[in-house]
């Protein structure tokens, strides 16, 4: 019966309390360690979001501006892009390579260079020797980057058969061609080994110093093209790549890809 006695319309709040008085503060948490590392966790995925979007930006105004293909510099016909197009895994590999190409254009340009010292010196077979070079420095750079390094750099960057294949048909001629630079037949186009020992004894001093750096770099890239041959080959076989596969794919593609995405 004491439910009776109690007034309906009184006030559950204290008439000592002031309703306009602002709400006592919540008692603040301290932020633990986890909550804190969570916090630099966003923060830091946040600034590599934001850096991402400007290297994303920048490139896209690079493409608006002067189009997609950057390779070569200086007659942009192809896009080349080992960090945009290469798997991370793979990147180490294919740096090594295209360096190794860049090494390679060097050494026929040193070639060429000594070719020409040899001809003024009148050495045997100078003037062959002096109009072959001039032809590779042409033909094995443009042949070279198309034949084997584009290949590979497609095969890694599409994982497909084919341009393996390529590249070990390819690649194992450039390896010969390096043999066959690195021992020098005078009048070959060649300031290799043979060469260089007949300025030494002469003494020529001036071709000697030119055919031993050159020969140096012809041995420099025919082994580092021979040992990445080698890993590739082993990368190659692990993978499950067979000659069945890249038939398939050839039939499939043709060689439209050959310089796409896709």
């Amino acid at each position: 019966m004491s439910g009776y006695n109690q007034n309906p319309f009184a006030s559950s709040h204290s008439l000592d309390t002031n309703p306009f008085d602002d709400p006592a503060p919540a008692q603040q948490s301290i932020p633990s360690a986890t909550d804190a590392a969570r916090l630099e966790e966003i923060r830091r995925r946040e600034q590599d979001l934001e850096r991402r979007e400007a290297e994303l930006t920048n490139k896209a105004d690079h493409i608006r501006r002067h189009g997609r293909n950057n390779f070569p510099f200086f007659f942009p016909l192809i896009f080349h892009s080992i960090q945009d197009e290469i798997p991370e895994v793979s990147r180490p590999l294919i740096t090594r390579l295209y360096q190794l190409w860049l090494v390679l254009i060097g050494t026929l340009v040193l070639n060429m260079v000594t070719c020409i010292v040899l001809m003024v010196e009148a050495a045997e077979g100078g003037g062959g020797g002096l109009g072959a070079s001039i032809m590779y420095l042409f033909v094995i750079t443009i042949g070279s980057f198309l034949s084997w390094y584009r290949p590979i750099y497609n095969g890694y960057m599409k994982n497909q058969s084919l341009y393996f294949y390529l590249y070990f048909l390819f690649g194992g001629l450039h390896l010969l061609f390096s043999v066959y630079m690195i021992i020098g037949i005078p009048g070959s186009g060649s300031a290799g080994l043979i060469q260089t020992i007949r300025r030494w004894t002469k003494p020529a001093l001036v071709s000697a110093i030119l055919g031993t750096i050159t020969t140096v770099g012809w041995v420099l890239q025919g082994a580092g093209n021979a040992y990445f041959y080698l890993q590739i080959w082993r990368e190659h076989n692990t993978a499950g790549h067979s000659f069945d596969k890249a038939k398939q794919e050839l039939a499939q593609h043709g060689a439209k890809a050959y310089f796409s995405r896709g």
